[in-house]
């Protein structure tokens, strides 16, 4: 395991593992890194989650209309989004990814090539699996949502 490019998501049911890919997306890695060292992302609500679909996160408003105020150039890549896949959240225009990210809970196909993949899981899916789902019928919102404990950068990591 390469701890400076491995992150841990601390979630209500357990720990998550993702290895982060900056051979696909150096710029995007460099900033998800910069804002969980700076605590960014801990406490922030799955406000997006659609069964057998993504649970989209990241959001400081907790309404997916917010980010770090730092928009990034896309960084489409091959990599496709299979179960697992870390990708970056974005509106109609391709290079305006922030902060909102999704984990992917089944393969998507469609998504291939249109937004920026960055990590993968590789231990506790179960854990992510576990995240409170929304309404279809509201895109996914959810009420009362669950919340990133803590996400951290294997290499700072404390237990």
């Amino acid at each position: 395991m390469d701890a400076e490019n491995t992150l841990y998501l601390d979630l209500k049911d357990g720990r998550v593992t993702i290895e982060l890919k900056p051979d696909l997306a150096p710029k995007h890695v460099e900033r998800i890194k910069e804002l969980v060292r700076e605590g960014f992302y801990d406490g922030l609500k799955f406000h997006r989650v659609i069964d057998g679909f993504m649970a989209q996160t990241g959001c400081p408003e907790g309404n997916g209309m917010g980010g770090s105020g730092s928009k990034l150039k896309a960084e489409f890549n091959k990599a496709a989004h299979v179960r697992g896949t870390c990708s970056m959240a974005r509106s109609s225009d391709p290079n305006s990814a922030d902060s909102q990210f999704f984990i992917a809970f089944d393969d998507a196909p469609h998504l291939d090539r249109k937004y920026t993949v960055w990590g993968q899981v590789t231990d506790g899916m179960d854990h992510v699996d576990a995240i409170k789902k929304g309404r279809a019928a509201n895109n996914g919102s959810v009420s009362d949502p669950d919340s990133i404990i803590r996400l951290q950068v294997a290499a700072d990591a404390k237990e």
